[in-house]
């Protein structure tokens, strides 16, 4: 197979836009990444799940915890999108230049460009923790982060923002009411989206309909088929929870004069197993939520007030977690068991190696003549189109495509004519 090379990417481009345009014609996609959590004490090495991931299954994105090396490492050459996180203790540090310097020296140079890091994101739900220090040195941490990226000509490829809970709203239903909590919004968030407006990053936000559903409105949660809920102010019908969570948090933006920055879920997702007795949790809803969720976010369909778009959405998680404190639920969020075997299907796994024709043995000797690409045998058609969508609506050509492209070798082959 004859080795192509991105640059220049614009003809790249040119080609798979020209082979694969008249294969895939449902338009823009989302991009289904999923949340890589470490609480256990029974997980597979990294460089297993970096290889799981990219041989086994379409997802293309990881969120991290932290910024574990060995992690880092692991997904180097994969062309896999990965987002490292910095703890929520490190952000009264990260206000300080010279701490930011050294942390992205430490947890960003030695991996780039080989591991494709494109966000960083800046403790979690940090507001929700009601720390005073930690919530005022949220967005000078931010800022100084990026400074030090700046300085290395990394801020065009990598993006910094903060995950959000739905803690942070005020007021959620109906959602056209929403709105974030007084001194919070004009004090943080306010300087928090001026941030994020002028870097070009997402306002990011972890909704879960299953910390919000009732046992009456559990059908509501789980995109079954219900009555809906109507909002008197818009007019809007519901039909699902997500949607209003989505719509509430846009409602809090659109009162900042923020409408117009990107949604990110960074976390959602449904448990298999809870305590007993506990309303839906069980592996069926767990499926059936995860699997509808991809299908919502993915469809163009968009929100009642944020109709025709996309969401960039995070599972969570990828492995269930036996470290982790809480209700049964909290060790029950993973996809997959600590072996890599499926707690239930959603889809996302790739067709086995046994499935595919055999690959051609004879390799064309090199020739002049123009480059041409086709999907690979068994290649999935979806997970093409959402790779090839990534990359042209990312807004980072620079860097970031080499990521998209990487990525993108593992379903297509080369030829010439």
């Amino acid at each position: 197979m004859a080795k192509v090379f991105y640059s220049p990417l614009v003809h790249l481009l040119g080609a798979l836009l020209v082979i694969l345009t008249p294969i895939f014609i449902q338009g823009v996609e989302g991009t289904i990444g999923i949340n890589y959590g470490t609480v256990a004490d029974d997980l597979p090495p990294p460089v297993q799940v970096a290889r799981f991931l990219l041989e086994s299954t379409f997802i293309r994105s990881v969120r991290l915890f932290d910024a574990n090396p060995e992690i880092l490492k692991a997904f180097a050459h994969t062309g896999i999108s990965v987002t490292p996180n910095v703890p929520n203790d490190f952000i009264p540090h990260l206000t300080k230049l010279s701490f930011a310097r050294q942390w992205v020296e430490t947890n960003v140079l030695p991996h780039i460009p080989a591991t494709n890091i494109v966000r960083i994101l800046v403790g979690n739900e940090v507001i929700s923790t009601a720390n005073k220090l930690l919530i005022g040195s949220l967005v000078p941490a931010m800022e100084t982060l990026h400074a030090a990226l700046v300085e290395r000509s990394l801020d065009r490829l990598i993006q910094i923002s903060t995950p959000h809970s739905l803690g942070i709203l005020a007021s959620s239903s109906p959602p056209s009411t929403g709105k974030f909590r007084p001194g919070y919004d004009i004090h943080i968030l306010k300087p928090l989206l001026d941030f994020l407006r002028a870097t070009n990053s997402p306002f990011m936000i972890n909704p879960y309909p299953f910390f919000g559903f009732s046992q009456n409105t559990l059908d509501y949660a789980l995109f079954r088929p219900n009555p809906g809920v109507f909002d008197e102010n818009t007019r809007l019908t519901y039909t699902n929870m997500l949607d209003a969570q989505l719509d509430a948090v846009y409602s809090a933006l659109k009162l900042l004069d923020f409408e117009d920055i990107e949604i990110v879920i960074a976390e959602t997702g449904w448990p298999s197993k809870g305590d007993p007795g506990q309303a839906g949790v069980d592996v069926g809803s767990a499926a059936e939520y995860n699997r509808k969720l991809m299908q919502h976010v993915m469809s163009g369909v968009g929100t009642p007030l944020m109709p025709n778009r996309t969401f960039e959405t995070y599972i969570f998680a990828l492995f269930n977690e036996d470290l982790k404190p809480g209700p049964t639920c909290e060790r029950n969020f993973g996809l997959f068991k600590p072996n890599m075997t499926p707690v239930y299907d959603i889809g996302i796994l790739r067709p086995t190696v046994a499935n595919a024709a055999p690959m051609n043995p004879t390799t064309p000797a090199p020739a002049k003549g123009k480059r041409w690409c086709l999907p690979k045998s068994g290649a999935n058609k979806e997970a093409i189109q959402r790779n090839i969508d990534y990359c042209l609506h990312s807004g980072r050509w620079s860097g970031r495509a080499r990521g998209c492209w990487s990525g993108l070798e593992s379903y297509i082959g080369w030829g010439m004519d």
